[in-house]
């Protein structure tokens, strides 16, 4: 496994969704197996014992997934830079207050309206100069390694003025083989480039199929870029949208879901609160969302700086923060993101 640093997908959440339905398949369908039929046990035995043959025996009544109560909910997607055990790393920094080295690299809030339309995904620059409680100003991404991800929430909760409800995190292995087993992504690249590490994979304008390697070369890549990271977040979220529109039909059933992703079960690490039947419900709700129509957009910045000891920083724009943040509270996110042309 390649042992370099690592980046997270924000598109860990399309995978838990499909994966805690592939729970509630197993869980929901499990049962004993139909016996065996009697008079086939005994075929080529001679016997003067009448034998009565069974009726068939009833077919499992297909795995059912009650309707999830009409509510908005936020999911906050985590990315690590761990060269380690990022699961780990994590508890150790939670139960004993030490810091890890380790940062959060991608950070995506998902928005889930109460009516499954569409999902909005809210990209947080790694880089952003913003308050981190408890620590004071520092890079976002710094949280992670210092308070776990309960300080992560407590970031984001403080930065947009809003509730997560439940977190995520998916390691790049994992997402390798997530794209993998689903044979392949199709992306359409609007910026081509060649990658600057492992295979230099090249990229060309209009729809590219990638395989695991060539997607993460796809979603890590931001030296080929003039604004970096902005690229590669927008790469990102490109690469969610192409999974969910190839997840969409799997969706629909749990069935269909088993048999693309039970493959990826140990590699999600969740909240305790977000327990199977929980989530299973939010999978079933989202068979109506139109990944086409769903929408993605990177908090507003006010460009790049220099933080007070040295380091290159994202500036954010807290009046469009503030914007975003009053969408999220009001419920007027779909009015904010059509009005600022997302």
């Amino acid at each position: 496994m390649d042992r370099r640093r690592r980046l997270w997908l924000a598109a860990g959440l399309a995978v838990l969704l499909a994966v805690v339905v592939v729970l509630a398949a197993i869980v929901a369908g499990s049962g004993p197996s139909p016996s065996s039929n009697p008079a086939s046990a005994s075929a080529g035995s001679k016997s003067s014992t009448p034998t009565h043959t069974p009726p068939p025996a009833a077919a499992p009544a297909p795995p059912t997934i009650p309707e999830l109560p009409a509510s908005d909910m936020n999911i906050l997607v985590i990315g690590s830079d761990s060269r380690g055990n990022a699961k780990e790393q994590n508890n150790q920094t939670v139960t004993s207050g030490q810091p890890k080295d380790q940062r959060s690299d991608c950070l995506m809030l998902i928005h889930v309206p109460a009516d499954r339309k569409k999902i909005y995904g809210i990209s947080i620059m790694r880089d952003n100069w913003v308050n981190i409680p408890g620590f004071g100003a520092s890079k976002v991404n710094a949280a992670l390694g210092l308070g776990g991800i309960p300080l992560v929430v407590k970031t984001v909760e403080s930065l947009l003025g809003t509730h997560v409800d439940h977190t995520v995190m998916l390691d790049f292995n994992g997402f390798k083989t997530l794209t993998d087993g689903l044979g392949g992504i199709d992306v359409n690249v609007t910026l081509p480039f060649t990658a600057s590490f492992e295979t230099h994979h090249v990229f060309v304008a209009g729809v590219n199929h990638l395989d695991g390697q060539a997607a993460l070369e796809f979603v890590r890549e931001r030296y080929s870029f003039v604004d970096g990271d902005f690229q590669r977040v927008r790469n990102q979220q490109t690469f969610l949208r192409a999974l969910l529109v190839k997840l969409s039909g799997a969706l629909q059933t749990p069935a269909g879901v088993l048999s693309l992703v039970n493959f990826a079960v140990n590699d999600l690490i969740v909240d305790q609160g977000f327990d199977p039947a929980s989530v299973a419900m939010l999978a079933y709700a989202l068979r109506t969302v139109d990944p086409g129509a769903s929408v993605f957009f990177t908090l507003p910045t006010a460009g790049t700086g220099t933080s007070p000891d040295g380091q290159s920083i994202v500036v954010p724009d807290y009046a469009g923060i503030g914007q975003v943040a009053a969408a999220l509270r009001d419920g007027t996110l779909p009015q904010y993101a059509a009005a600022h042309g997302y």
